[in-house]
């Protein structure tokens, strides 16, 4: 089988592609997926988020030792579903700051990606419950909504912060992003908004669109410098597709370089060390990993003031009726609706730590549950200075790949991330939450100094699943696509995803790699680029007052 653009994989971009490119009638699009549907309700209902990072519908992966953490491997969840990570994720729409893209243009060499140009492919992807102004917008395939289920805890939390000088922030995503507050969801209808339920569910019937799953692509296809189609794994054996066009590259930080090593691409030293045979020396590939690592405070509550109540069996059947009758309930929460975001270093250039409070203890796999009712407050750093790798473990595409996030491999990362967990139980502290919070158990008061606080990170830390960098755009020897997304030195292969982030924004990544597929497509089609935004205070208005009908 011949089509124009072959795209590598269902995550955000890819979803956001397949939508885009199919637009034209002219063209046809094949969507490839690894792993298989959305049809389990757990991927539509927002609670099911906590069932998602203890490994449903994911590769199974894990890190290698690491060396700045005492040798701890930590599980690291990579979504294999069609909707890739916005099917299993906790639903948070968060953007970043505006410095994080303006430093892409101005330190990166991405001219055309800053805060002024991204933000228009933003509202385009957006469909805001709420908010209609120059940072939002409504009538975009992507729902986004306020919470629905939020508890008494969860306003007692932005007190906490502001009795700690924290002040309160309405919209994260506006413009300022530092403040406590509720996040807004990828959900529409109190059901979540995956990618692949806001750009592909309505458009799954175009006739110049094929949508495989359970189909893993195990090598792309050369001739000479040109990528030629794809080579998939199917159950009746490996199977050769072609392409007109392009090759588009959309596999995640961690499974697009794992790819474009695996055909040939990338460093020639490790390529020839694993087996593989070089056909493109790209020395960029599969380095440049960055993530935010994620420490966490737990502490035990007064009574049931969260949904930890809900794992007796009688209380989770009562749940999942009144989600099923009414939308409402535990089961229309993400579990994660409150945030923020503060400062670890004041003099740092936007907030760098990114703060979630979690409705219940051991909601995420990995981390310790109370017998009795929990709260959780995580907190990650948002400005790694440290820098990790992806690589191949043998030439067999099956093999897990090597994942090395490299954590606190700076040791300003390691400080900054322990000063945010010191706020973290700070905020715990404060008088708004004395009648709703026991006692802090996690690290618990006996770990104070630096060392035990260091320990402890060391035991407990997790990824905060934001991988980024591993086919970094930009100029320089390292860069591996150009401000095009093209594979520097490859004709007809493009890679259009987080893996080509050259710094990881200080938010979430979902919507950021929603926003890539956005402009992406419009790169990709020859279209010119959204006009870059221009704000309402710089455009001297006066707004009207509303009229009320009263005289």
């Amino acid at each position: 089988m011949t089509y124009d653009y072959i795209i590598t994989g269902a995550g955000p971009a890819g979803c956001v592609l397949a939508n885009r490119l199919s637009e034209d009638p002219t063209v046809t699009v094949l969507l490839l997926e690894a792993g298989g549907g959305d049809w389990n309700p757990l991927f539509h209902m927002p609670a099911g988020f906590a069932k998602m990072t203890k490994g449903v519908a994911s590769w199974g992966w894990e890190t290698v030792p690491q060396k700045h953490m005492k040798g701890r491997v930590l599980r690291y969840t990579q979504a294999k579903v069609i909707g890739g990570g916005s099917s299993i994720n906790a639903q948070l729409y968060t953007r970043g700051n505006a410095a994080d893209y303006d430093l892409w243009a101005a330190e990166e060499g991405c001219e055309g990606w800053d805060y002024r140009s991204v933000l228009p492919y933003f509202k385009r992807a957006e469909d805001n419950q709420r908010f209609a102004d120059d940072y939002h917008s409504y009538g975009g395939p992507l729902g986004v909504s306020m919470p629905v289920s939020a508890l008494p805890i969860c306003d007692a939390y932005i007190r906490a912060g502001q009795e700690l000088g924290i002040p309160y922030n309405h919209d994260f995503n506006g413009r300022q992003q530092a403040g406590l507050g509720f996040y807004q969801l990828t959900q529409r209808d109190r059901r979540r908004s995956s990618a692949s339920l806001a750009y592909l569910s309505p458009i799954k019937d175009r006739r110049n669109l094929t949508i495989r799953t359970g189909t893993r692509v195990t090598r792309i296809l050369l001739e000479g410098q040109r990528a030629t189609g794809v080579e998939i794994a199917t159950p009746k054996g490996l199977e050769t597709l072609r392409v007109e066009r392009e090759v588009l590259v959309t596999s995640g930080a961690i499974g697009s370089p794992k790819l474009l090593l695996q055909s040939g691409i990338g460093p020639a030293d490790h390529l020839s060390a694993v087996g593989v045979p070089v056909r493109h020396d790209l020395p960029g590939v599969g380095s440049n990993l960055q993530d935010h690592l994620d420490l966490f405070v737990i502490a035990e509550c007064t009574g049931d003031h969260t949904y930890d109540s809900v794992a007796k069996l009688h209380r989770t059947l009562w749940a999942g009726l009144e989600y099923l009758l009414f939308r409402s309930g535990p089961v229309a929460s993400s579990l994660f609706e409150t945030g923020g975001f503060w400062y670890a270093d004041p003099d740092a250039r936007s907030p760098d730590i990114q703060f979630h409070l979690g409705l219940g203890s051991g909601i995420e796999a990995g981390v310790e549950k109370l017998k009795n009712a929990g709260v959780t407050l995580n907190s990650a750093y948002l400005h790694p200075r440290s820098r990790g790798t992806v690589r191949l473990s043998a030439a067999d595409p099956a093999a897990a790949p090597l994942i090395d996030p490299n954590y606190w491999s700076d040791p300003h990362d390691r400080a900054m991330s322990l000063e945010g967990l010191r706020i973290a139980r700070e905020i715990f502290q404060q008088p708004a939450l004395e009648r709703y919070i026991l006692a802090e158990r996690l690290p618990g008061p006996k770990v104070a100094t630096e060392q035990e606080l260091f320990d402890y990170g060391c035991a407990n830390a997790k990824t905060d699943h934001h991988p980024v960098g591993t086919c970094r755009m930009g100029t320089g020897p390292d860069a591996v696509v150009g401000l095009d997304l093209k594979v520097r030195g490859l004709e007809g292969l493009r890679v259009c995803d987080s893996s080509v982030m050259p710094r990881v924004p200080s938010c979430n990544t979902n919507a950021p790699t929603i926003m890539m597929g956005e402009k992406g497509a419009d790169i990709i089609r020859g279209l010119p680029p959204l006009p870059p935004a221009i704000f309402a205070h710089e455009r001297n208005e006066t707004r009207p007052r509303a009229r009320t009908g009263i005289r």
